[in-house]
């Protein structure tokens, strides 16, 4: 089973977060999110039910194409294609080439949310 752990964190943390890893402030701890939503909501229209229905439909009847995959959700191409772009970034869907037509694959088995209620620079001498 493949697992994609995505946190949730505005665009300034982000910033300021990537900006201590590069001066050596701050290391990046084991099993923390691979993937990061800049808000709940944008991951909420990204896994939507519909978008989580294509994605079964991806995995199990396996789409040869772009078209395909069109054919079997009866989504526009424009809608779709630009979902699976958003996907793509996020690291849950690939597209392999598949003779001259690109097929998408599910990466991930599931996806794990990780969201920190209160950022650990706030959590000034708290005791585990």
């Amino acid at each position: 089973m493949t697992t994609l752990t995505i946190g949730i964190a505005d665009t300034e943390e982000m910033k300021a977060r990537a900006r201590r890893i590069m001066r050596g402030e701050e290391q990046p701890a084991s099993g923390e999110p691979a993937v990061w939503f800049g808000s709940t909501e944008s991951f909420a229209r990204i896994l939507s039910a519909a978008n989580r229905d294509m994605l079964r439909l991806i995995a199990e009847r396996e789409p040869e194409s772009l078209d395909a995959l069109v054919a079997l959700t009866g989504r526009a191409k424009p809608n779709l294609s630009r979902t699976l772009k958003a996907m793509i970034a996020h690291g849950i869907v690939r597209m392999e080439r598949s003779g001259r037509k690109l097929a998408p694959k599910v990466i991930p088995d599931r996806v794990v949310l990780t969201l920190e209620l209160i950022p650990t620079s706030d959590k000034q001498g708290e005791q585990p």
